[in-house]
């Protein structure tokens, strides 16, 4: 179809992302698919989604071999991830889609800071300070 854009990557569920990360290799075909499909099939019936985030998020990439919430918690703020205050937390969200180069904080660090905002203002319960948003 003339008007369609071309999807290089498309896009995937955590639980899939995991399933990718923890299993399969990097390589695109139909094959490595149909095994991704299987796998979360799996996962999200023996895993609870609060496991399956877990489990992502101690696993994904937070920067050039920064691999894990609490690797990149101690790199970018030197304490344990399960002491992460709202913003700091939000930080480390904003970085995730692509955190070696979109959105790498020494690369492009006002974009980082655009994005850790708008999380903040969809965080429930989270109040932004007056001019920060």
């Amino acid at each position: 179809l003339p008007n369609m854009p071309d999807f290089k990557r498309g896009a995937s569920t955590i639980s899939q992302q995991l399933a990718k990360n923890l299993y399969l290799s990097s390589e695109r075909s139909f094959m490595r698919k149909g095994q991704e499909a299987i796998i979360t099939y799996f996962m999200e019936r023996n895993l609870t989604k609060r496991r399956i985030l877990e489990l992502y998020l101690n696993v994904i990439e937070w920067g050039d071999g920064i691999y894990g919430a609490e690797a990149a918690s101690q790199y970018y703020f030197h304490k344990p991830a399960a002491s992460l205050n709202a913003r700091e937390a939000a930080f480390l969200s904003a970085m995730i889609p692509n955190p070696r180069t979109v959105f790498n904080p020494q690369i492009d660090p006002k974009r980082v800071a655009r994005r850790q905002r708008v999380i903040l203002r969809l965080m429930p319960g989270v109040k932004m300070p007056p001019g920060t948003g």
